[in-house]
């Protein structure tokens, strides 16, 4: 099937759904991504920080899927923010997945503590696009204070701002602030998974709601929730390494919510964070070196 697409501000198109491998161990990556690829899935979301990038360029290559079809996004972590700095971690990105190009580059966090930084690697990602080593450039889990300092310091709004969203944790005003500038909200931890290895109290797989909800259509609360985050305009990045699960998140395009069920899980909202808060985000806590490729 053809995936449905979100346009960016570039004018850019990125499917509404893709394969998210946080925390999937290299080993399992090249089967993750190939499974997902077979599925239909055409975006990959990795991150130099997750340590499988090389595995991902591998798996999309044992996919048989043409590399023009698959849209990758990659993510700078914040030990290598500064502008030459992030200029040579796009070039270990590259050599790593094996790719000459690509789609969505992004700054992983927001570096309060060193905001310099972060506009300096920023503004390394606008002379990639410039030079067209990258399709779209945005950030992740930036702030509303932190996309402030960024626009007035720079010259290209970010197509995306990816951050934590699903039914418990909306972050509802940072989603309207991004609509305001253009920004794509992208959800990770789309379904709540979070919600299963942290001590929030509430599993959303569990969620009463979601579970009747998705009686009525015959789908999980995972599929539920995956389809209320694209009725909604936020792009989803699930992951999984089981291919059951891969496709059963990917089966989410032929049932449509009502207006009441959206609401319904618009009311879950509990405003608990489940990720690090961003101010705590520093190089001391959180910096670690990226390997070369």
């Amino acid at each position: 099937m053809t995936v449905p697409t979100f346009t960016l501000n570039n004018g850019v198109e990125i499917p509404a759904i893709g394969l998210g491998v946080f925390q999937t161990p290299p080993a399992e990556t090249v089967a993750a991504v190939s499974a997902a690829l077979r599925t239909g899935y055409r975006h990959i979301d990795t991150a130099a920080a997750y340590g499988n990038e090389r595995e991902v360029g591998q798996g999309l290559r044992e996919s048989g899927v043409a590399r023009e079809d698959v849209f990758i996004e990659t993510k700078v972590w914040i030990s290598d923010y500064g502008y030459n700095e992030t200029l040579h971690a796009f070039e270990k990105s590259v050599a790593k997945l094996g790719v000459d190009q690509i789609d969505l580059f992004i700054l992983h966090q927001a570096l309060p503590s060193a905001f310099d930084k972060t506009i300096a690697a920023y503004q390394a990602l606008e002379t990639l696009l410039t030079d067209g080593r990258v399709r779209s450039i945005g950030v992740s889990n930036f702030m509303p204070e932190h996309l402030s300092d960024l626009l007035e310091h720079t010259d290209v709004v970010p197509t995306v701002n990816q951050i934590e969203v699903h039914p418990y944790f909306q972050q509802k005003q940072l989603q309207t602030l991004d609509r305001g500038h253009g920004i794509l909200t992208q959800a990770w931890s789309p379904i709540g998974g979070i919600t299963s290895y942290r001590e929030s109290g509430r599993r959303s797989f569990d969620e009463p709601v979601l579970l009747a909800i998705g009686e009525r259509y015959g789908k999980s609360a995972a599929q539920v929730m995956l389809r209320w985050h694209i009725q909604k305009g936020i792009q989803v990045i699930p992951k999984s390494t089981k291919p059951d699960r891969i496709a059963e998140n990917f089966d989410v395009f032929d049932f449509e919510l009502t207006g009441d069920e959206l609401a319904q899980i618009d009311a879950l909202d509990t405003g608990k964070r489940g990720g690090p808060e961003p101010e705590a985000i520093t190089l001391e806590t959180f910096g670690r070196v990226i390997p070369e490729a």
